[in-house]
């Protein structure tokens, strides 16, 4: 890492302080404090706060790509990359152990047939599938469980958001939602 000089040269960034110095270059993503501190999460665990919750039952789709009878699915808000989704639990539960048997079924259906259906609509090479228990494990919304559907291509912006502050989307949310839920592979 560098800090340029008043006549335009760049010089090693040196940080004087406390101990050692030692060959680590830093990254500085301040930017990232506003998710550590969890701003624009729901203020408690309670149906009434929770986006989950509402999403479903909002006028219109909103951003829901396709209804099952116990979970639906969604994109995500805040992507990591295009068409970028996330399978849900009608039911407000926050672990994974809590859910009946056929929501652990439709959850599991829900995710191969949006794995499908984004390999139809985008060509997607792959798939990062995950749910992060608790807040402690980086869930974003951790009283309403969620398991994240990321499609992932060869050369792709992987860590652009962290390192970049730059998001690479290549159309709106409402129309890859248009053109998931119409090809939606079930």
């Amino acid at each position: 890492m560098s800090t340029p000089e008043p006549d335009g040269t760049d010089r090693p960034f040196v940080q004087d302080g406390i101990g050692e110095p030692d060959a680590l270059d830093r990254l500085w993503t301040p930017h990232r404090m506003a998710y550590i501190r969890g701003e624009n999460k729901p203020s408690d665990a309670s149906e009434g706060e929770c986006p989950f919750c509402r999403i479903p039952t909002a006028d219109g789709d909103g951003l829901v790509v396709r209804r099952g009878e116990l979970c639906f699915v969604v994109l995500n808000l805040y992507p990591y990359a295009p068409g970028h989704l996330m399978v849900c639990p009608y039911r407000h539960i926050a672990d994974y152990t809590e859910t009946t048997d056929p929501e652990a079924a439709e959850m599991a259906d829900l995710t191969r047939e949006a794995m499908r259906t984004l390999r139809s609509v985008s060509g997607a090479a792959g798939f990062n599938l995950g749910m992060n228990q608790g807040a402690i494990a980086g869930a974003g919304i951790s009283a309403h469980l969620h398991q994240h559907v990321v499609p992932r291509w060869p050369g792709d912006q992987n860590f652009m958001p962290v390192i970049g502050r730059t998001k690479t989307l290549p159309e709106l949310l409402t129309d890859t939602r248009d053109l998931l839920s119409a090809s939606w592979v079930g």
